[in-house]
């Protein structure tokens, strides 16, 4: 499981012409699914995502001479309540090895990778919204599986990060 982690001051996704998701001060995942992932994998990521360290904690001035205000890398998205607007997408796991084409075999096949982020969906909701009924209220968001999305985001910082549960070198 691939995914690209942004530190977002808003994110939002456009389907055929309507906001379908938006978050204002969180996180923008783009989400790739392999053809070897498991659950094992999913789990490993939300838990990750829920406990990164990548935002500040603005109750404590910074201890080196910087720019940043509070002290940066204190606080994950659980901590600060913050919102999570996840997309699908299956381009992360092309290659472009050989010619001019992109080859997506090792992207998961749709139904496949649709169980798997639907379980990552439901894991993140469950870390950062707790045990909510109320879907409408989530504070976790996401575009519409399998369609052309327009993803617009400002970053914060920006900090992007890429982890892959699959590759050890990243």
């Amino acid at each position: 499981m691939r995914v690209v982690i942004q530190k977002v001051k808003k994110a939002s996704v456009t389907v055929e012409g309507n906001v379908i998701s938006k978050i204002d001060k969180g996180l923008m995942l783009l989400v790739g699914i392999s053809t070897k992932d498991t659950e094992d994998d999913v789990t490993k990521m939300s838990n990750k995502i829920l406990s990164l360290r990548v935002f500040e904690d603005l109750s404590h001035p910074p201890h080196t001479a910087t720019k940043w205000y509070g002290k940066p890398w204190a606080k994950s998205i659980v901590d600060i309540e913050g919102e999570i607007l996840s997309v699908s997408q299956f381009t992360l796991y092309g290659t472009v090895k050989k010619g001019t084409k992109p080859d997506f075999h090792k992207a998961a096949k749709g139904h496949i990778a649709k169980e798997l982020y639907d379980l990552f969906l439901s894991q993140l909701k469950t870390g950062l919204d707790g045990n909510k009924e109320d879907s409408v209220d989530s504070k976790v968001k996401d575009g519409e599986f399998g369609a052309m999305m327009d993803v617009e985001l400002i970053n914060d910082g920006p900090v992007t990060i890429v982890w892959d549960t699959n590759d050890p070198t990243l």
